[in-house]
């Protein structure tokens, strides 16, 4: 059975720098380094795992897509005449010109 010092005065060498530290005082780092007090880093949260939080997929209570009534108003001139030629086809907020 081994026995490991814990006296007051016990000392330990620092995996990072080599100075020396009294052993209750060293703290074991994330990376497995046994550190001095002033050496310590503790792991930083972006080096965490992410959560794995997915979106849902479905839709709550679908509905069908509502038709809407497209108007199309034409040029005219003082006479009555209509003055440009408007056609519109595809969907709705498609509307091409022609002069």
């Amino acid at each position: 059975m081994a026995r490991y010092a814990s006296a007051r005065k016990t000392y330990g060498i620092s995996d990072r720098s080599g100075f020396r530290y009294r052993l209750r005082e060293m703290r074991k780092e994330w990376t497995g380094l046994i550190v001095g007090p002033d050496e310590y880093e503790p792991k930083h949260p972006q080096l965490e795992a992410p959560n794995n939080v997915s979106d849902p997929q479905a839709v709550r209570d679908p509905r069908p897509d509502q038709t809407e009534t497209v108007s199309v108003f034409t040029l005219t001139d003082s006479v009555g005449l209509p003055t440009a030629r408007l056609v519109s086809f595809g969907q709705v907020g498609e509307v091409t010109v022609t002069t």
